[in-house]
């Protein structure tokens, strides 16, 4: 610590919060020149002058799922591959998080697999395995910005591309089952302290899917919850794109609502709010009030 630094700390703590701040600055823009800066440029390099572009992403799978605006949008003018990386350690712990330690384990990117593979605007999706990649979609863990902002828009400034988020992003057909059910999914992660869901308890056709562990959590404020156990993720999108409207938190389910463009309900988790609803019919909450709220005007939309 310099002399100016430590006299600030013990004399002047405004200076030395902004000195702090200042240093950090210069640290960020030292790393992102050093470290970042060619990458980024190699990659309008790359969109510029190839024509088939592979893409690499080691999850979690609802940032798989926010970087695909950008693919849809680059498969326009090239032809696009996804490989997706598993088991790539996670540096944090999530509590009952499905991948047990990764981002992706194999089981969750066996059943991720065949709804990437129905999306006809990727040429190929896969398992890692060593192919060449053109862009490392990973890289926006690493950059030196807070990515409290925007999920969807995160790979936007990795690839300097940009579409329109109103436009759906995911391709099913309906399910041949299960249709106009209120949909619910809640993962443990990422919930919203300020809210619960005992309103709902007066309500008909309620279908949770998700873990069996998620699903009895939640049945303990909603009795009449029903519970489906889907065979892999193109099934659960099938059931979200069938629904009368969906509710979830910020886990797969919306990532899949979202992307579907049906009415939907996000559960807006205070302490991490990237996921954000684009388009008509969706709304956030952070409040009850608002929860109940918005929730009768989709029923009453949807009718």
């Amino acid at each position: 610590m310099s002399f100016k630094k430590l006299w600030y700390k013990i004399f002047d703590n405004k200076q030395y919060k902004n000195l702090k701040n200042l240093q950090k600055i210069q640290k960020d823009k030292k790393i992102f020149k050093e470290k970042f800066e060619p990458y980024i440029e190699g990659i309008q390099k790359k969109i510029k002058d190839k024509k088939e572009l592979s893409f690499l992403h080691s999850g979690h799978c609802g940032d798989v799922v926010c970087s695909l605006p950008v693919i849809k949008e680059l498969s326009k003018t090239h032809k696009c591959n996804l490989y997706i990386q598993s088991n790539k350690p996670m540096p944090v712990s999530y509590y009952k998080h499905p991948g047990k330690g990764v981002y992706i384990n194999d089981r969750m990117l066996n059943i991720f697999l065949p709804l990437l593979k129905n999306q006809n605007f990727i040429h190929n999706v896969d398992k890692y395995n060593g192919q060449k990649i053109d862009i490392n979609l990973d890289i926006f863990r690493d950059l030196p910005v807070n990515i409290v902002f925007d999920q969807a828009r995160w790979f936007f400034h990795v690839t300097g591309i940009q579409s329109d988020l109103t436009e759906n992003y995911l391709s099913v057909k309906d399910h041949d089952l299960i249709n106009k059910k209120i949909v619910i999914h809640r993962s443990f992660r990422y919930r919203n302290y300020f809210i619960n869901y005992k309103f709902l308890k007066s309500h008909k056709n309620l279908l949770f899917i998700g873990t069996k562990d998620e699903y009895e959590d939640l049945k303990k404020e909603v009795d009449n919850l029903e519970f489906y156990e889907c065979e892999d993720f193109l099934e659960m999108a099938k059931i979200i794109k069938s629904s009368k409207f969906f509710i979830g938190n910020s886990s797969i389910g919306y990532d899949f609502a979202e992307g579907l463009k049906i009415p939907r309900l996000l559960e807006a988790c205070p302490n991490f709010p990237v996921k954000r609803p684009h388009g008509k019919n969706a709304y956030d909450f952070y409040y009850q009030i608002h929860f109940e709220k918005f929730f009768k005007i989709l029923d009453e939309f949807t009718n």
